[in-house]
């Protein structure tokens, strides 16, 4: 999550989006090719090739191969997050994970930022995956931290020790203590299961009071807070089928407004939706450019708070249009072309000349 000083490096994690890494067709690659060689809005920030539930049963050990003969050789300016197999319930499951992270590590550390681990339990849980990953990694001859941690939340033991787990994560944790997690990621559909939730005519509950927990919990931790996926990506009306872009672009608003950094996306589309409802559009760029520049000016005349613009700018106000221009600044520098696309040049040059603390 941002500090707020001129030192903060804003990281892009607005798109999640998962590929299975093996499929039954000719190319078994085929939709991990597609994420990696992704561009424009349609290239995630984070590609997590999948292991575990996106991948068939019988074709695990395919979708690890396919992962670890891709990656040193794919040009993806992203972010890369395999998801492996994992349960908080099923030991079997646990050493089918822990193996697959050792394969990747010791295979691919370099190409990873790191591993998501699905269905953990309580705090003890994440810890053993933390373990695992840097056994793994120390086995590699990685450098220390170099492979991170992202856990998916989808059972009621991790939502019971969300603070717990959430701290495994902190920056402020005592000397010594592992701080590799780096992102909690929620799993609406299995923990609906768990909780023994219905569906009321095609429609699950939405959790938004567990999403404000999750974007708290990971704002207090300085880590990265990700919303759900949304499965339904098609709808059919009078025979006609169409892409249910105006439901997942609500449930991206609703993520943002809570303060997550990122949407699950589980296709091309939901991703180059993901990435621009999750970015400053140019109108509100030049606003918050303009609005900082004028407290400076207000505070180098002695003044504490000014109103711009109806609203009253002080020391709180500052931190959100900081916010946004570091967003903006860091999709720029990261996805250049994606920036071009929504930004005028001189709103971003007159960004990158600000000071962005009050």
């Amino acid at each position: 999550m941002t500090r707020f000083d001129d030192t903060t490096t804003t990281r892009l994690t607005r798109t999640f989006q998962t590929a299975p890494a093996a499929v039954p067709r000719e190319n078994t690659a085929k939709y991990l090719d597609s994420g990696l060689r992704a561009e424009g809005f349609e290239r995630p920030d984070w590609l997590v090739p999948d292991l575990e539930d996106g991948t068939a049963p019988d074709m695990k050990a395919e979708a690890l191969d396919n992962v670890v003969d891709r990656l040193p050789g794919a040009d993806f300016a992203g972010e890369v997050w395999p998801r492996v197999e994992w349960s908080y319930a099923d030991e079997r499951l646990r050493q089918r994970g822990a193996e697959q992270i050792r394969t990747l590590v010791r295979e691919v550390g370099e190409h990873v930022s790191g591993v998501v681990v699905p269905k953990v339990g309580r705090v003890e849980d994440v810890e053993r995956a933390v373990r695992v990953v840097a056994d793994a990694e120390a086995d590699a001859g990685r450098p220390d931290g170099s492979v991170r941690l992202a856990v998916i939340v989808e059972s009621g033991r991790a939502v019971s020790d969300l603070r717990e787990i959430a701290r495994l994560g902190s920056k402020d944790a005592e000397a010594g203590a592992d701080d590799r997690l780096d992102a909690l990621v929620f799993g609406p559909v299995d923990y609906t299961a768990e909780l023994g939730g219905r569906e009321f005519d095609g429609e699950r509950p939405r959790w938004d009071g567990l999403l404000e927990r999750l974007s708290n919990e990971a704002s207090a931790t300085e880590l990265v807070a990700v919303g759900g996926p949304f499965d339904r990506l098609f709808g059919e009306r009078a025979g006609v089928r169409f892409y249910n872009g105006d439901a997942y672009a609500d449930q991206v608003e609703r993520e943002a407004q809570v303060g997550l950094d990122g949407s699950w996306s589980l296709h091309p589309n939901q991703t180059a939706q993901a990435n621009r409802l999750h970015m400053p559009s140019e109108a509100e760029l030049a606003r918050d450019v303009d609005r900082i520049e004028r407290f400076h000016a207000a505070k180098a005349e002695g003044t504490g708070a000014v109103t711009v613009d109806g609203q009253m700018v002080d020391e709180a106000t500052f931190k959100t249009f900081a916010n946004t221009v570091r967003t903006a600044l860091a999709i720029a520098e990261r996805a250049p072309t994606q920036a071009e696309t929504v930004y005028d040049a001189e709103s971003l040059e007159r960004a990158r000349r600000l000071r962005l603390s009050g």
